[in-house]
This record gives C-alpha cells, sequence and structure tokens, in this order.
C-alpha cells in the first residue's frame, strides 16, 4: 500500500511538473532593460504585472548604473537592429534621439486600442516623449523644479521672481540667514534645467515640436534678463557660479539661505533633523512666475518599446501596466518616485507615505519638457556656456540669444549631414 501511495504521490508530482512546464512554454518571454534597484519597487512591480498578465514572464536584464553608460549599451544594440530587449526604460530627454535613430516604436496605436486617458497624465511629461507627433514612450516618474523656503521667516512664498527678490532683500538675516536664493548655477546640466524654467515662465521656447531651432525669441531674452537680474541684485552668493544641487542642499540645510531652487529628492536631505538645521521649518511650493506663469523643468523616466521586439504586444502590455495607475502607486510607495499619473496626487494612501507629495502636483501640472531633440546633448552644451556667460557679465543677452541660435543650427545641420 505504502508503495502504491508512492507511486501515485510521484504520479501526481510529475503531472504538476508537466502542466507547469508546459504553461511555462506557452508563457510569452519579456526583455526588460533596465538599471539596480535597491528600493524593491520593480521587483514588486514585476510580480504585480505577471500576477495579473500570467500569459508573460519578465526577463530582467540588469543595465549599468551609470547612465551615460546604459544609453551607450542601449545605442549599440538598437542600432545593430537586435531584438535582445524588449522593452528599457529611458532618461526624460532620450526620446527625441531614439525615435529619430528608428530604435523604438511608436505606441499611438496601442495607445488608441486601449483608450488611454493621456489628460490623466502631466502634460509636460507627455511633452517629452512626443516628436513629430507621435509618441514614443510612456512616463514613469517624474522630477520637476520646486521653491524651497524657510516656513518659519517666510509667511507666504514669493509669486513672482520680482517679489522673490524683493523678500530676499527684506528678510535676509533673519533666522540666522546669510544670503537669499540659492540655484543650480554652475556651468553643467543644471544650469540648463533652471534656465528653462526662466524660460518657459516667460514663454519662450528653445525648438518647437519637430525639432527646429527657435530660441531667438522674446521669451528667452526676458528669461535671461531676469535670471541675471537676480545675480546683480546680490541676494544670491558671491559664489553662486559654483552651485550644483549638493551645494543648494548644503547652504540651505546650514539655515544660511532664505530660498532654493532644487528637485523633489532635496526633501529628504533639509527635513531630515540629522542633516539639517532648518528640519522644522521647511516650505515647498511651485517656483515663481514670470509673465506667462510658473515653470518647471521635468526630469524623470519612462518605458519604450524596442523597434525589432518580436513581442511588441506583451511590451506594450508592459509598459502600459508599469506606467498606469497601478504601477505608478507601487513605484510611489516602495520607491517614493513622484508619479506622473496625476491621480494619484489624491490617493491618501500616497500622500501618507510622501507627505512632501502634497505640492508636487501643481508643479508637474507646470512642468516642461527639456528640448525634445535628437541633438539635445549638443543643445545643452550651448546654453550651458552662453547662459553662464551671461549671468557673470561676459555677454549680453542678445548676443547670447543669436550666439545660441546660430550654434544650435549649425549643429542640427551637421546632424543632418
Amino acid at each position: 500500500m505504502k508503495k502504491l501511495l508512492g507511486i501515485a504521490v510521484a504520479l501526481a508530482l510529475f503531472a504538476a511538473m508537466m502542466v507547469t512546464a508546459a504553461f511555462a512554454e506557452e508563457q510569452t518571454v519579456i526583455n526588460m532593460f533596465y538599471g539596480t534597484d535597491p528600493s524593491g519597487a520593480l521587483d514588486s512591480l514585476i510580480a504585480a504585472f505577471e500576477e495579473a498578465y500570467p500569459q508573460y514572464k519578465v526577463n530582467w536584464i540588469e543595465a549599468p548604473a551609470n547612465q551615460d553608460t546604459s544609453h551607450d549599451m542601449l545605442v549599440t544594440s538598437l542600432s545593430a537592429g537586435e531584438s535582445i530587449y524588449d522593452v528599457f526604460s529611458c532618461n526624460v530627454i532620450w526620446p527625441a534621439e531614439f525615435s529619430q535613430a528608428g530604435y523604438c516604436l511608436a505606441i499611438d496605436r496601442f495607445i488608441e486600442e486601449d483608450d488611454l486617458d493621456l489628460s490623466e497624465y502631466s502634460q509636460g511629461y507627455i511633452d517629452a516623449y512626443t516628436f513629430q507627433g507621435k509618441m514614443w514612450g510612456m512616463p514613469w516618474y517624474g522630477n520637476v523644479g520646486q521653491l524651497y523656503y524657510r516656513s518659519d521667516v517666510i509667511t507666504t512664498p514669493p509669486a513672482t521672481w520680482d517679489e522673490l527678490i524683493d523678500m530676499c532683500k527684506e528678510y535676509v538675516g533673519q533666522g540666522g540667514s546669510t544670503t537669499g536664493y540659492v540655484m543650480q548655477a554652475a556651468q553643467y546640466e543644471g544650469l540648463v534645467c533652471n534656465a528653462l524654467e526662466f524660460i518657459g515662465s516667460y514663454g519662450g521656447t528653445v525648438v518647437d515640436g519637430d525639432g527646429n531651432i527657435t530660441v531667438n525669441n522674446d521669451g528667452v531674452r526676458e528669461a535671461l534678463t531676469m535670471m541675471k537680474k537676480i545675480v546683480d541684485s546680490g541676494i544670491m552668493p558671491a559664489n553662486f557660479n559654483a552651485f550644483m544641487e549638493n551645494e543648494c542642499n548644503n547652504m540651505f540645510a546650514s539655515g544660511e539661505a532664505l530660498f532654493m531652487r532644487n528637485w523633489p529628492g532635496a526633501y529628504a536631505t533639509v527635513a531630515n533633523p540629522e542633516s539639517s538645521k532648518v528640519a522644522d521649518n521647511v516650505g515647498v511650493t511651485v517656483l515663481p512666475s514670470g509673465s506667462d506663469g510658473s515653470a518647471a523643468t521635468l526630469g524623470g523616466w519612462g518605458w519604450m518599446i524596442n523597434r525589432n521586439s518580436e513581442n511588441p504586444k506583451a511590451a506594450w502590455d508592459f509598459v502600459k501596466f508599469v506606467t498606469g495607475p497601478e504601477g505608478q502607486k507601487i513605484n510611489a510607495l516602495v520607491a517614493s518616485q513622484p508619479p506622473t499619473y496625476l491621480p494619484l496626487y489624491d490617493d491618501e494612501e500616497v500622500l501618507a507615505a510622501n507627505p512632501h507629495f502634497a505640492n508636487l502636483r501643481e508643479s508637474l501640472e507646470a512642468a516642461v519638457a527639456r528640448p525634445v531633440s535628437p541633438i539635445y546633448t549638443a543643445i545643452s552644451e550651448i546654453m550651458q556656456i552662453n547662459v553662464s556667460k551671461v549671468l557673470l557679465g561676459q555677454m549680453t543677452v542678445e548676443e547670447a540669444v543669436v550666439a545660441m541660435e546660430q550654434q544650435m543650427n549649425e549643429s542640427l545641420a551637421e546632424y543632418n549631414k
């Protein structure tokens, strides 16, 4: 009897294994290219996706931690027409480059078929993944510029850049402050992000929706004029052009600065009693307005589908889930990444886990994409040099605008050869 029972159990186990194997063979494997994730959010996302879509199995191919190395690895594979990766994470500044080069799949037909409501996403991020009238990816999590202020000194934050200057002059010295305003003004990408916020707040543009250079306009002139006015007003540190994110964090956390422009991630440092003298007096709001309202440069990541994927529908189901309500909520709860799906800013569970998200929706709604262009790297370098020269008094605003237009058009012509 025992032998018969043992044989029966063995047969049952064998049958179960055969069913599992058969099911595994029926599953479609989605090869995903993404870097490390110490938060564990993506593991949770994959588990939730596979539960919702049991016909799929996600194979995580880990990307290098260095963003530039990851970019180059992707370009090498995609330019060779390989289908190793079905889906890959995408920096918000890559869509124009990748779509122009034919690396990624336009997703408009999937969006239409599934009746996806893009109005529920931050418009700035939809713009970032749109090039020449088509959508090339879906935004996943965001990052936007915000204004931090000393809530023990400033009761009502400034609504305009001129008000910011006036408040700095009036209140510097209170609460141990020694300077008014700090921003990322060193000659690097951070300066471009700050400049684009000023440009957006004055209705200026750098490129249009088709990638044409439009930087020679009054909005850009007004923006650079205001940036120079802030520098000349004396409300910034004398070595303002040496400031990146960390320098701004340190000066604000020490209590020396009344106002700081920085990303949402700065909150974890300046509101932490172990790293900040002003932890209990940190206010966060939208950036001041110019003549055309408030604007915040966006950063962040999304997902794209390899043009040569052998499983485009499976890849789309993954992208739709990860960037949809459930996927973005998991990412917000586990990794504290700001959603680009706006209804989550009304989700009590998300806000309870991330109290600093309270004012983030307004900033996201004011978000502006960095120039969507296949030559973005060149555009950024040109802006860094010329904007820096304006702030240091080495070039007039008009000279900078004319120079940027000429240099950007030259770079674009070289790219199009």
